[in-house]
């Protein structure tokens, strides 16, 4: 808002209207700063100080007190912190209040949108595409409103003249093709695909929309020669996913057993799962298109998965918004908005998709195995092995949900828990494959840190035996060998190694540094350890090693700055005496040994 007096005015005249009062408007010019200050973003009853502290009791009869600055700044600090329910709120109040604003409308209808709020955002999006024809957000509202009620001729008119600007240049065609296929135009539907030709980064997913539109219309020879174009040259699942069930429909189901081996020998992906048991029981596949609005759903869907790669969350998040709009039931829908939802540290909301997910669907597991990540990091560690718990007894078979309460224990220093429930997964395992090295990893380090170091250093070692080029491997176990003292030659090659490997891994360079130090490289040692530092700058360990080695150089007064700095930094308990000993008395001298304290 660039003008809080222009918003002021406007309330002024709005409520003057409406009330017959004499307004009395408090202008609260504050900043974002001060309401973060003041207020949590899920907490409305903190927002009184806020909105102004004197209630309609505590004010002159007849004098009513109205900030539209407050709940407007509210709503906006809610946004930046991803709640976008409690955002939607607080502007939606502001917009009551100044209902002319176009900034507070359009910040209003992101966040109702991005909060799942369709058919409120619509409401908005009718008023800011009557200000902005080009407005491409509004228009795609409105769009997936009328499929939605099946309105296909209002959608298709909308997107007929809807420009062809960002993400609507790639969207507009191919939500054009199914609303075209909606209306039985099957040769204008695949027509309006051809805007995407010239794009090549689009053209598998041209030519599965493609095909999905010929096998709706009852094209099979032309939808199987699409699906083929599509699954040449990529690797993308979808397009794998949508070539396969075609095949599966059409009884084909070697062909399509042979297609997902392939991919699945190619790639790891848990988005497969089952559907090599499906076809062997001869289940028939779930529905991949089955109508237009599926089909629509499915284009949104495609986009946000896109747009979710190149790191543009909030419109990732607004796109699986509309895909689930349309196809409420979509899994693979549910589960890529839950990651997008967890990635903007909204766990709650994500459990709340997840749990939706249906049972039956090949990703139910992962999405209770996200649901259970999520348990845990909201501090419900007991409710999430539960489930965990649940989930292996379920399945005997799977040693997931058993690695996961193994990590769960380890991240809340129960080590000797982790180490049992690791034990059972290995168990499960059987022989050990390649794959396996991560598990014998988790397992070494719950071992070094309850301080069992032989059966740590075994299975660091049998880690990298099945894959010998871990950097996180050779960087934890030629530490724990420096710390210790021993070995040093082999820990800083293996160090070395791990840097090469990693070279932008603070830890890892650290490790460099400090192996160097234990072997009285103490330049060589301060140069990595500065790096690590730039690298790892809020890391009490490594800005105590940098401490240490610029001490050793005669850096003395940088050497007590990046001690003092580890003490502010939250250190292990362990480390706190060791730390204010060498603020008091510096390092011992070299011929008297050369420890840490």
């Amino acid at each position: 808002m660039k003008n809080f007096n222009n918003l002021f005015s406007g309330c002024r005249s709005l409520a003057e209207a409406k009330h017959g009062v004499r307004l009395v408007v408090v202008p609260l010019i504050v900043s974002i700063a001060f309401v973060s200050a003041c207020i949590d973003g899920s907490d409305s009853s903190q927002l009184a100080t806020v909105e102004g502290s004197h209630s309609a009791e505590q004010t002159l009869p007849g004098v009513q007190l109205v900030s539209a600055s407050g709940k407007y700044l509210a709503g906006r600090y809610a946004r930046r912190s991803r709640d976008f329910g409690t955002a939607a709120d607080y502007l939606s109040g502001a917009l009551s209040i100044d209902g002319s604003n176009g900034q507070i409308r359009r910040q209003t209808f992101l966040s109702l949108i991005a909060g799942g709020r369709m058919s409120e955002a619509a409401v908005l999006a009718k008023e800011i595409v009557a200000a902005d024809k080009g407005a491409g957000i509004a228009n795609l509202s409105l769009v997936v409103e009328d499929a939605f009620a099946s309105r296909f001729k209002a959608a298709e008119k909308r997107l007929d003249t809807m420009p062809r600007r960002g993400m609507s240049t790639f969207a507009a065609p191919l939500l054009l093709a199914w609303v075209k296929a909606a209306l039985g135009d099957t040769e204008g539907a695949v027509k309006s695909l051809d805007a995407l030709k010239k794009i090549a980064s689009f053209a598998a997913l041209r030519y599965m929309h493609v095909g999905l539109i010929y096998e709706q219309a009852g094209k099979i020879v032309l939808a199987e020669e699409a699906f083929k174009k599509a699954s040449e040259g990529t690797d993308s699942i979808r397009v794998v996913m949508g070539f396969g069930h075609f095949l599966e429909r059409q009884g084909r189901l070697p062909e399509a057993e042979a297609l997902y081996k392939r991919y699945i020998a190619k790639n790891n992906s848990d988005a497969l799962e089952g559907t090599l048991d499906r076809i062997a029981a001869k289940r028939p596949p779930p529905a991949f298109v089955e109508t237009p609005k599926d089909g629509l759903a499915e284009v949104f869907f495609n986009l946000a998965g896109t747009l979710a790669q190149g790191r543009s969350s909030d419109l990732a998040l607004i796109y699986g918004r509309m895909a689930l709009r349309l196809r409420p039931d979509f899994p693979l829908a549910q589960l890529l908005l839950g990651g997008l939802l967890e990635s903007l540290s909204r766990g709650a909301e994500a459990i709340a998709l997840y749990k939706k997910v249906d049972p039956k669907s090949p990703v139910s597991w992962s999405a209770r195995l996200r649901q259970a990540s999520n348990l845990d990091e909201m501090g419900k560690t007991e409710e999430a092995i539960a489930l965990l718990e649940k989930m292996a007894a379920e399945r005997k078979d799977r040693f997931e949900p058993l690695i996961r309460i193994g990590d769960s224990y380890r991240s809340k220093k129960n080590f000797d828990d982790a180490i049992g429930a690791y034990d059972r997964a290995i168990q499960r395992v059987g022989k050990l494959e390649k794959n396996h090295w991560s598990l014998l990893y988790a397992r070494g380090i719950a071992f070094e840190r309850a301080k069992r170091w032989p059966n740590a250093e075994k299975d660091f070692l049998q880690a990298l035996e099945l894959s010998p080029e871990q950097p996180h491997v050779l960087n934890y176990l030629g530490y724990s060998w420096v710390d210790q003292g021993i070995k040093l030659e082999r820990a800083k090659k293996m160090i070395r190694r791990a840097v090469e490997l990693r070279p932008n891994d603070g830890y890892i360079v650290d490790s460099l540094g400090w192996v160097l130090y234990r072997l009285g490289d103490y330049p060589g040692a301060a140069k990595n350890l500065e790096r690590a530092v730039v690298l790892r700058p809020e890391d009490p360990t490594i800005n105590d090693h940098l401490g240490d080695a610029y001490w050793r150089v005669g850096r003395k007064f940088e050497a007590r700055f990046q001690w003092k700095r580890a003490l502010s930094l939250d250190p292990e308990k362990e480390m706190i005496p060791q730390i204010e000993e060498k603020l008091r008395d510096g390092l011992k001298d070299k011929d008297k040994g050369d420890d840490r304290s």
